[in-house]
């Protein structure tokens, strides 16, 4: 006899992709992964154009998504966001519908590390000066030039994360510097595994560090969390550094700072407006700042790990469901 045909158990029946509106460009490589993954509904493609009224997940880098966009979503679960920033997005409406926002953060912790000590380093050296000159044509005798020495310098950081307690652990390396940390947040036996002081003060980090640099999200409480006041206890060889976002270190403040002569320098990643302009940030590279337009996640490496990551977070999010 014929054997019969058997039918196969319906958990063995291949499940449908989920379906992801794609809002930004994306890395080559994440696109693939998130079309390998999902029935990926990009910008290109006319349908696109109803997700408000059909998506369930949405794949974001840099979009932003406001309280009105999230109301208009009446079938929105799902967030995945590339990077650790979510401010462009409206939480609280995410939360009051239950809505779920993957970032990813930890992700891109080496990459902008990198940067601060990159800033560090440049404002140290005051290569943005030296460097603006001589591309405008004009000649820069090296005896004009001066520079401060890091090594053994003490680095203070605000916020005890995974990109500030990357940036300890760098400068601990490359500089033999102490490492003084303040986050009020954080356990008492954070960073366990690398040597540092841990403060009970902003005002502590700023008094006793050459470099400072912050490491916090933009909150009401964190708005202009460095003024003049606090510029003004600073050593007048200090460097501080702001790679997390605009708003944190007052930008006016900051420029009367540094014509006063109160510290000595200055790295932005983050700036108030973005991209900075020259109108607006003109005065501030005069006085040395070296500044970038929000780069520090901005390496190929992160930007295929950071966005693979988010699809990944979305996509165990939808097997779930």
């Amino acid at each position: 006899m014929a054997p019969g045909i058997l039918s196969e158990p319906e958990d063995s029946m291949p499940r449908a992709k989920p379906t992801v509106y794609v809002m930004d460009k994306f890395h080559p490589s994440v696109l693939e992964f998130t079309k390998e993954n999902f029935n990926a509904i990009t910008l290109d493609m006319p349908e696109h154009a109803e997700w408000k009224q059909k998506a369930q997940y949405l794949l974001i880098r840099s979009s932003r998504l406001t309280a009105e966009d999230i109301a208009a979503c009446p079938n929105l679960v799902a967030i995945g966001k590339q990077g650790v920033g979510i401010d462009k997005i409206d939480a609280d409406a995410c939360a009051a519908r239950g809505i779920k926002i993957f970032n990813t953060p930890g992700v891109n912790a080496r990459a902008v590390a990198e940067l601060v000590l990159t800033l560090a380093m440049a404002v140290g050296r005051d290569v943005g000066r030296i460097a603006k000159l001589q591309a405008e044509g004009q000649v820069v005798p090296k005896e004009t030039c001066k520079g401060l020495i890091l090594h053994g310098k003490t680095i203070g950081i605000i916020g005890m994360g995974n990109i500030g307690k990357t940036v300890g652990q760098m400068f601990r390396g490359a500089f033999n510097a102490p490492v003084i940390a303040y986050d009020p947040y954080m356990p008492a036996d954070a960073w366990q595994d690398l040597e540092h002081t841990r403060v009970n003060s902003v005002e502590e980090v700023l008094r006793d560090s050459d470099v400072v640099t912050v490491h916090v999200p933009l909150t009401p409480s964190t708005r202009n969390l460095i003024s003049y006041a606090q510029l003004k206890t600073m050593k007048k060889t200090a460097i501080v550094i702001n790679t997390a976002r605009g708003g944190i270190i007052n930008e006016a403040d900051l420029q009367t700072a540094l014509e006063e002569g109160l510290i000595w320098g200055a790295g932005l990643d983050c700036h108030e407006q973005e991209p900075p302009s020259q109108e607006k940030y003109g005065r501030l590279w005069e006085l040395g700042v070296v500044s970038t337009p929000h780069i520090g996640a901005a390496t190929e490496q992160t930007q295929i790990e950071t966005g693979t990551a988010a699809a990944k977070y979305l996509l165990e999010f939808a097997s779930r469901k």
